[in-house]
């Protein structure tokens, strides 16, 4: 660790000063600072080196051979902080003309599109250029460690329950919908099924991780008696696509977004099959590190888009 002798960046920038001007004065208003705050500063750095730095004289200041001598040292520190400085404002740049955003397949596909374009308009119509803008998706699980470990701003999942260590905050509402292919028998039940029956049919799923597999995995749980649990899956694939084309090709029923399944039901391509006693609503919710908002700023700008959205719809 550094001793506690040694001189400030600004101390070393004035000492800079006072060997490129000859005169504390001037040195002083390089620096920003008035000649007798100068002077008082290269005194307290000569204590701190503890030996003399500046000869003061009539026609001016000079640096004594010691102060050379810490000068040419000073050289480049203060050059490598100035880097430091260009690399940490090149940083405060980035941050604020570029939005990282992590989002779960679902609401990546359906939701995250429309808040970006509106953020875009209204920064347009704001005159201000848009904000540049990277997203990854991943499922929730993924998308909250991406958040925890600061690889992205802000994320948006659809868990059952808000993920530990993140701020959270609701955006919108979804149900999941049980689907199968118009020839599977469920299609044909006027009432549905019941939650039992569903619990026990192996279904084509999502992977692990995946916030509608849990969030369905959860629902039923809660609804089911004492010992029954939920059956393995028939298949698990990896996108909400994938596990609408397996229905569809007749594997099994499957569960998903009603977001996800919309176009497919209204093509008579899918079936939604009614399920009575369990509650299979859910939200969807943003999440950030630190605070109860996230920074000022492109993040907290679309996190106040996408409440106000999902509040419309």
């Amino acid at each position: 660790m550094l001793s506690d002798r040694v001189p400030d960046l600004r101390s070393l920038e004035l000492l800079l000063a006072v060997r490129d001007t000859g005169s504390l004065g001037a040195a002083g208003a390089a620096c920003g600072t008035s000649q007798q705050a100068a002077s008082a500063r290269l005194r307290a750095s000569e204590a701190l080196v503890g030996v003399p730095l500046v000869v003061r004289g009539a026609r001016g200041s000079r640096l004594t051979p010691a102060g050379e001598l810490l000068a040419r040292w000073a050289d480049a520190v203060v050059d490598a902080a100035a880097h430091l400085d260009a690399a940490a404002a090149a940083l405060r740049q980035d941050a604020a003309t570029h939005l990282r955003v992590a989002a779960s397949l679902t609401v990546a596909e359906h939701l995250v599109p429309r808040w970006l374009a509106e953020a875009a308009r209204r920064e347009r119509a704001g005159g201000r250029e848009p904000v540049r803008v990277s997203l990854r998706t991943a499922n929730s699980e993924d998308v909250a460690a991406l958040v925890r470990a600061g690889e992205v701003d802000l994320g948006f999942v659809e868990g059952p329950e808000p993920p530990e260590r993140l701020a959270t905050r609701d955006v919108a509402a979804d149900r999941l919908v049980v689907v199968v292919a118009p020839e599977h028998p469920w299609a044909r039940r006027r009432r549905g099924i019941e939650a039992a029956e569903l619990a026990r049919t192996p279904l084509v799923s999502r992977e692990s991780g995946s916030g509608t597999r849990s969030a369905l995995r959860r629902a039923l749980a809660a609804v089911l008696t004492e010992g029954a649990e939920v059956a393995d899956p028939a298949l698990v694939v990896a996108s909400a696509a994938a596990v609408r084309a397996s229905v569809v090709a007749g594997v099994a029923p499957g569960a998903l977004s009603s977001l996800d399944v919309a176009d497919e039901l209204a093509l008579g391509r899918l079936v939604a099959v009614p399920v009575r006693g369990v509650d299979l609503r859910r939200r969807l919710r943003a999440v950030w590190r630190d605070g109860p908002t996230p920074p000022a700023g492109a993040a907290r700008d679309l996190l106040a888009l996408a409440v106000a959205d999902g509040a419309g719809g």
